[in-house]
């Protein structure tokens, strides 16, 4: 009598795959807008994922107070502020310590593409706000304030356009949601001027090997890149119809 055989088990490596069913190179939906706050001298207000916020530029304009002020070249201030109901729990109005910190970090992503040394003695303000939060808002504030700043008239270099990589079950992910962003193993938020090709933020949160490391930076910077069409369309869109009156 013959044995049977016994069955064995395959092993199947299992599809990775993300909260929001998106693929590991695929950023999230993106909305932009222009000329949102009237009295402003440029705006902008986006969607990225669920995020929604509002950016507003003032200036160039006179230092107050003009001790801060630099007398070869201009200042550029950001000011980065999350609303209480933009987050749950809510949290407190008051600017809190990590909303001063992207707002230097902000400042610092900015600089590179203004021509500051242009305007002396002046200031450029640039004031954030965010409506809902849901995952790499300090990227998505980037974004809006490149676009406001375009929308101000201030001359750039080159837009600057934000996105973040990461690691998330041991997979290099683009651009990650709330969920990814609290429950991931590594963050690494990136600004790029694609014309220049010149990376203006780059930081980590997480533990990530070389070629890892290697592997996130190169995947934001072409997260980048899609950013910077959806950017420039929305400029050429107001432009197109500032045109057409």
């Amino acid at each position: 009598m013959s044995k049977a055989k016994p069955k064995t088990k395959r092993s199947r490596k299992k599809k990775f795959e993300r909260v929001d069913g998106r693929k590991a190179d695929e950023i999230r939906p993106i909305k932009i807008e222009t000329g949102v706050i009237p009295n402003a001298d440029g705006s902008a207000y986006i969607e990225m994922g669920r995020n929604k916020i509002i950016a507003g530029v003032y200036g160039p304009r006179e230092m107050h107070p003009k001790r801060l002020s630099k007398p070869n070249m201009g200042v550029l201030r950001v000011r980065y502020h999350m609303a209480p109901f933009s987050v749950d729990p809510r949290r407190s109005p008051a600017p809190s310590r990590r909303d001063t910190e992207i707002g230097m970090v902000m400042t610092d992503a900015l600089a590179p593409a203004l021509f500051l040394e242009r305007y002396p003695r002046s200031v450029i303000d640039v004031y954030v706000e965010i409506i809902q939060a849901d995952g790499g808002t300090r990227c998505a504030s980037v974004n809006a304030a490149a676009v406001a700043l375009v929308d101000a008239g201030i001359p750039m270099k080159d837009l600057v356009a934000a996105c973040a990589a990461g690691k998330m079950d041991d997979h290099i992910v683009l651009d990650l949601g709330d969920y990814e962003d609290k429950k991931g193993q590594a963050d690494v938020p990136l600004a790029y001027m694609p014309k220049l090709e010149e990376v203006t933020l780059l930081q980590m949160d997480g533990i990530l090997s070389t070629e890892e490391t290697i592997e996130a930076v190169e995947l934001a910077i072409e997260g980048c890149k899609q950013v910077y069409e959806v950017q420039r369309e929305a400029l050429k869109k107001k432009y197109e119809a500032r045109a057409a009156r």
